[in-house]
């Protein structure tokens, strides 16, 4: 457990994160989820990634498939403890 110090810098870390709002083209995700076989929320991440030329970090072996298979470069991230 963290103590209330800790708590209010990793509030202030999280406040610091630049969010950017985008429009995700509907139809392209309805492709890319019945293409894939793949959920929504899945297509959405790959679009975004698309449309913001990001790099996508996810643990999801499926994601990463389809996310590579489309041409996203996919930060390549395992569970173990360094």
């Amino acid at each position: 457990m963290i103590d209330l110090a800790e708590a209010e810098k990793a509030l202030k870390i999280y406040k610091s994160i630049p969010i950017q709002f985008i429009d995700v083209p509907l139809e392209s995700t309805l492709h890319i989820t019945k293409n894939f076989n793949i959920y929504a929320y899945d297509a959405y991440l790959i679009q975004c990634a698309e449309l913001t030329s990001s790099l996508l970090l996810t643990l999801d072996k499926n994601l990463i498939n389809v996310a590579k298979q489309i041409g996203i470069t996919v930060l390549d991230v395992t569970d173990e403890a360094i």
